[in-house]
């Protein structure tokens, strides 16, 4: 049997919960909010990412019309949608680079560098990263200005990219006129493909220093 009496014990228990009885309540409040809340989370990053695919669908499809074909007005509208749903998400950016392909067509180059500078300065991966470099050179190039897209090359490359970015560092010491280097640099991209994906337009470029070395 108890020590206390029914008063007593209603006393205790009274007590009890003065003491804990709130802070029992507040936490089980916090875990409810945060169980509902990580599930809201969820579904909304399920819904972005859906959205997302969908609009990234659409203009793949506009882009991948000829040249001629492709409707610039309809690629910023996608694009701008995407970059409402997410600006930094994957989607958002692998669409950015489809823009830069109809804007370096259309000859609206710093358009482009616009677009591939705001990759870089927050990717969402590292593919997405060496991807927009490496297109950032190009346009750096064909905007006479092969010092700045040297320097943007001379950082740690993706191993999958070597070969692409040692043809474009080539690319840009043709331009400066520094053909030895440009050699070097052709033959470490030559290295790291196979025989048969170097024997393209890299090697029409390490013949063509050849002969100005003859």
């Amino acid at each position: 049997m108890s020590d206390y009496t029914e008063e007593e014990q209603i006393a205790r228990i009274k007590e009890w919960w003065q003491r804990n009885g709130k802070p029992l309540l507040a936490g089980g409040v916090l875990a409810l909010v945060i169980v509902f809340g990580w599930q809201a989370w969820q579904k909304h990053q399920t819904t972005q990412a859906h959205t997302s695919s969908v609009l990234y669908q659409q203009l793949l499809e506009v882009t991948l019309q000829p040249s001629a074909q492709v409707d610039a007005q309809q690629v910023a509208k996608l694009l701008a949608e995407l970059k409402k749903v997410n600006p930094d998400n994957a989607y958002a950016q692998y669409g950015a680079l489809l823009a830069v392909k109809i804007a370096v067509d259309n000859n609206q180059l710093d358009d482009a560098a616009l677009e591939l500078n705001a990759i870089l300065a927050k990717p969402a991966n590292d593919v997405l990263a060496e991807l927009a470099r490496q297109r950032l050179a190009r346009v750096l190039l064909a905007q006479d200005q092969a010092e700045q897209a040297l320097a943007l090359l001379d950082v740690k490359v993706l191993p999958a990219f070597i070969a692409t970015r040692e043809e474009l560092r080539g690319d840009a010491l043709v331009v400066l006129d520094r053909p030895a280097e440009a050699k070097a640099a052709y033959l470490q991209a030559q290295e790291a493909l196979s025989p048969e994906a170097a024997a393209g337009n890299l090697l029409m470029k390490l013949d063509n220093l050849s002969e100005k070395d003859a």
